[in-house]
């Protein structure tokens, strides 16, 4: 049997920019074993396997890989899943869906599809399933050694170091400027030191320093994600929206809104659309962006050693 897959470049409306996502469609009938061995072979950050849902009220149960794990939730997979499926369904002469609700392991994901005043589609919003947790703190020498760098490139007067999650766990680093972001290399060696940490295995690295880049318009931070495979992630839809609730919540009441550049520095320029609340049950966090469908085809399920 073979299974239609669809990839979109994620939080860009540029093919060949964003973050690129692999869509495995109807995928019933793959077991984990086959969903991991698919994702390894497309080798991007994260490749999504849509099921039926458990649910009848809910859209499709949504399952996201990376090339060596199943996670509970992601970013870009949610908006690129979203936007695949809405484009199916209009091409096959549905009415454009507004919304969707997805089942996946941290909970229901909600999203809502964007449209331009044309009717066209253009990308989607997540409601991220969790509230801000916080776990443990790094150093700022554990950290600058993780990312090759001099303690005096953390930044501290804000928060240290952070573990934070609104569904996937990222080690959460501010950055003095964003000379020390582009010096910014994963180092094996402190990696080990310091990862995993309370279940983080990637290190999300930011800056307020951000004037400088134009390549999405203007931002409020510049951004980038190293992975524990010593890879760089070019949009995180999670880890920005983690990043977004952390600096809500320590900022206090209210609502928080950023515009954040992120893959710049690795040539796939991403914009991320960024909002957190603080409320009365914890700070809620989403995440918007723009994607493009790039290719299509067909792919045959793994036959299992």
């Amino acid at each position: 049997m073979r299974y239609r897959y669809v990839t979109a470049d994620v939080f860009t409306a540029h093919a060949y920019q964003g973050n690129p996502l692999a869509v495995v469609l109807g995928a019933e009938g793959l077991d984990t074993a086959q969903m991991q061995r698919i994702a390894r072979e497309f080798n991007y950050s994260e490749t999504s396997f849509v099921l039926t849902p458990r649910d009848a009220a809910h859209t499709a149960w949504v399952r996201i890989f990376t090339p060596d794990r199943e996670v509970p939730f992601a970013g870009h997979p949610n908006v690129g899943t979203a936007v695949v499926l809405a484009r199916e369904m209009i091409a096959a002469g549905r009415p454009a869906p507004a919304r969707f609700e997805f089942e996946e392991e941290a909970g229901l994901v909600r999203i809502a599809l964007q449209y331009d005043e044309a009717g066209r589609l253009l990308g989607a919003e997540l409601a991220a399933p969790q509230p801000l947790t916080r776990g443990s703190q790094a150093s700022a020498e554990a950290a600058a050694r993780a990312l090759r760098l001099q303690p005096a490139d953390i930044e501290l007067a804000e928060h240290a170091p952070q573990v934070v999650s609104v569904g996937l766990t990222f080690l959460v680093v501010q950055l003095a400027s964003r000379d020390a972001l582009r010096r910014a290399v994963p180092d094996p060696a402190g990696y080990a030191a310091l990862m995993p940490l309370d279940g983080a295995r990637s290190i999300y690295a930011y800056t307020t320093d951000a004037g400088g880049d134009t390549a999405q318009g203007p931002t409020d931070i510049q951004a980038r994600m190293f992975t524990g495979r010593m890879t760089e992630d070019p949009a995180t839809g999670s880890a920005t929206g983690a990043m977004t609730a952390l600096r809500a919540a320590l900022r206090g009441a209210g609502e928080l809104r950023l515009r954040v550049g992120q893959g710049v520095d690795m040539g796939r320029a991403s914009l991320l659309l960024a909002q957190a609340e603080v409320l009365a049950d914890g700070v809620w966090a989403g995440v918007a962006g723009q994607a493009v469908v790039v290719m299509e085809g067909t792919l045959p399920a793994p036959v299992m050693d």
